[in-house]
């Protein structure tokens, strides 16, 4: 972030940017300090980064930088909120990391995505994305096609992106099988508790073999 920040940035303004306390970001940077990397700046004022100093080459080809720039530009029209956080601050990172020539290539322009957003998914997919992760059981009261709701504890695996929504693929105990669920139409969510630690590939392989 200070590599590619164009003014200084208060410690408040790093710590709401990486959600974390205040004091964190005043210890990191004092460590960086120490490391010699040269961050300047104080308290209430403001840290900047020396001009000249550069991280370590990523040594990306002129088209993976451009793929960069689409998949970033996408990512911005999801309705998943913490994926578009994610998607800037990832941006941020690169831009710094490059020398100038390639980081005028990211910052010119010349590739743009346009359309509104996607429509707001509901249901927050961080949420999802964690019990995928940690196979973690999900409890979804949700809302089918026909308006009738049913509690659903579903062991997540996958979640699939389309261009206006998207689709939380699980095995639901309910039905016993393999389901797809709507986020839309999940009313309310939340960790049910239990886990299915070690399942997850065997299950997305069953779902896999059933295409």
């Amino acid at each position: 972030m200070l590599g590619a920040a164009r003014a200084p940035l208060t410690g408040a303004d790093l710590a709401e940017r990486l959600e974390v306390a205040p004091r964190t970001i005043y210890r990191d940077i004092a460590a960086l300090q120490a490391m010699r990397v040269p961050v300047e700046g104080e308290r209430g004022i403001g840290y900047v980064l020396r001009d000249g100093f550069t991280l370590p080459p990523l040594m990306f080809t002129l088209e993976e930088i451009e793929s960069l720039v689409v998949a970033l530009g996408l990512l911005d029209r999801r309705g998943d909120a913490a994926l578009r956080n994610a998607a800037r601050r990832v941006g941020e990172k690169v831009t710094a990391s490059l020398p100038p020539p390639l980081r005028d290539r990211i910052g010119n322009g010349a590739l743009r995505v346009w359309g509104g957003p996607a429509m707001a998914e509901g249901l927050d997919l961080a949420l999802v994305r964690q019990a995928i992760r940690e196979e973690r059981k999900l409890a979804l009261f949700y809302r089918d096609a026909q308006g009738e709701e049913s509690e659903r504890i579903i062991r997540p695996i996958a979640l699939i992106y389309y261009s206006e929504t998207a689709n939380i693929v699980g095995w639901c105990e309910l039905r016993g099988d393999i389901r797809h669920f709507r986020p839309d139409r999940v009313v309310r969510a939340g960790f049910e508790g239990g886990h299915f630690r070690g399942e997850g590939d065997r299950l997305r392989r069953l779902w896999t073999e059933g295409w």
